[in-house]
């Protein structure tokens, strides 16, 4: 793992494979560290011929963290939104956007792929919109477009992602079965789900860093950044939009009207899937990357 000052913050990444072929940046979602996506994932990616780097969003993992005493209060920050005030937040979506294009900057590369998955693919979508010279190919997982007429995801849910969980250094039995019953429900229903292995992620996150508010504050952040279609009617690069037909927290209308809002994008409609990446999807969704990535043009041999 290595660490490079961007912009304000200090960010953690890693790189799989040849450092001269394209990159492809992937951007992990609410609250989750870049071993989500996993070691067998990126080098996957990276026998395409990639250039594969992971990083830790500000506030997660072992990057710059905004830790505060006090919870997030939703309700302030709904009441706020209602009355069209701009609540007072630590940072923004496009600040993680530009996250993005600073690790370009501080590792030299000048154009990349982005692949962002839920709140990544948020970032991912803004990055693109606003750095379209930087960016190659878009793709977006599990994401949406922050239209307001979108159905969201049910009260059971939410309540379930918002709700506390237990201290893990104090109740790491209690922590690990409020983390798992949460994987679980979305993570759909087409594909087996691996308790012991996500047993271990859960534990090796809280072992690389564990801040309970991280979660609220990039609430806050997707709260605030608004509908994203105008900005991504304007995009033309390849673009290519993953979803799970199971995604209880964006349901498949989220995704469908992310590829309709992008010109030209590919939609990858998965039975089954939820929101959550199995490996049994590994290959799939690789070649879709890939596939996309080439849309541009450009070849291995180039």
């Amino acid at each position: 793992m290595n660490i490079l000052k961007v912009n304000d913050v200090e960010l953690a990444y890693e790189s799989f494979g040849n450092k001269n072929d394209e990159a492809v940046i992937l951007i992990a979602g609410l609250g989750t560290q870049m071993i989500r996506w996993t070691d067998s994932f990126c080098s996957m990616l990276a026998e395409r011929g990639f250039r594969v780097i992971r990083f830790d969003n500000r506030d997660v993992g072992c990057s710059t963290h905004y830790r505060s005493e006090q919870a997030l209060d939703f309700e302030a920050l709904g009441a706020a939104l209602m009355s069209g005030q701009r609540p007072d937040i630590p940072y923004t979506l496009d600040d993680m956007a530009g996250d993005v294009i600073g690790l370009l900057d501080a590792l030299s590369i000048d154009r990349a792929h982005l692949v962002g998955r839920s709140m990544g693919g948020m970032i991912a979508q803004l990055a693109a919109s606003k750095y379209p010279e930087r960016v190659l190919s878009l793709t977006s997982i599990m994401s949406s477009t922050g239209n307001p007429a979108l159905p969201p995801a049910s009260p059971e849910v939410m309540g379930m992602m918002t709700k506390p969980a237990p201290n893990p250094f104090e109740d790491e039995a209690g922590y690990v079965t409020h983390s798992l019953t949460f994987a679980k429900r979305i993570a759909g229903t087409g594909y087996p789900f691996k308790e012991e292995e996500y047993r271990k992620l859960i534990l090796e996150e809280v072992r690389r860093a564990y801040d309970p508010g991280s979660v609220g504050r990039q609430i806050a952040a997707i709260a605030v950044s608004g509908d994203r279609r105008p900005r991504l009617a304007a995009l033309q690069m390849p673009a290519l939009v993953i979803h799970g037909t199971d995604d209880p927290l964006f349901v498949p209308a989220c995704g469908e009207d992310t590829a309709n809002s992008i010109s030209d994008a590919d939609f990858m409609l998965i039975e089954g899937m939820g929101h959550d990446l199995p490996y049994e999807l590994y290959e799939v969704v690789v070649d879709g990357i890939e596939r996309t990535a080439r849309r541009n043009g450009r070849t291995r041999s180039e």
